[in-house]
């Protein structure tokens, strides 16, 4: 992992509070980490717990407060491979829909890198046709998909949906990047 650059994209769910523990491992291997967010993320995670933990300012839009623009563009080609983790049904869709409607999905659509996500959701969320279709496609564009692990979900439910811990997706890092 030293000297990779990744880009961390985090969404809106409740998985959310385990990204900061995978970017500690990442920058922990020497990596240098991005993060990339929805707005939705922070209800689940700070801004300045991301940052922390990175070492670079959390983008969530496409201009800071003092007007500063931040590229998507710059930022997707910035990257060895981008993970997105947690990735929402919301998120997915917008991905196998050609939404794109926040600086995630605009770094998403002008990414040029290996992208590899990790959907978490509610079990009954993630057995909609709608969202086994959204899944297969991103799979056919070339997206690798992490498979959710099953057991106690934010609902209560127990069953299959929980974002696989941050030591798996740093795994499935380590091999896509041969590091």
């Amino acid at each position: 992992m030293n000297g990779k650059k990744i880009l961390v994209g985090v969404t809106g769910g409740i998985a959310a509070y385990k990204t900061p523990l995978l970017i500690r491992l990442l920058t922990k291997a020497g990596a240098t980490v991005r993060v990339v967010t929805t707005d939705s993320a922070f209800d689940f995670v700070t801004p300045l717990t991301l940052s922390t933990v990175s070492n670079n300012p959390v983008i969530s839009s496409f201009s800071d407060d003092n007007g500063t623009w931040n590229s998507h563009v710059d930022l997707a080609l910035w990257a060895d491979v981008f993970v997105i983790a947690p990735a929402t049904a919301n998120t997915i869709g917008k991905m196998a829909n050609g939404i794109c409607d926040n600086v995630l999905l605009a770094s998403y659509f002008s990414a040029r890198c290996p992208v590899i996500v990790a959907p978490a959701m509610d079990l009954d969320m993630l057995v909609h046709p709608a969202v086994k279709s959204n899944i297969a496609k991103l799979q056919e564009f070339g997206n690798q998909v992490i498979e959710p692990t099953e057991g106690e979900l934010a609902s209560g439910l127990i069953g299959k949906g929980r974002m696989p811990e941050p030591e798996e997706i740093f795994e499935k890092l380590s091999v896509v990047l041969n590091a």
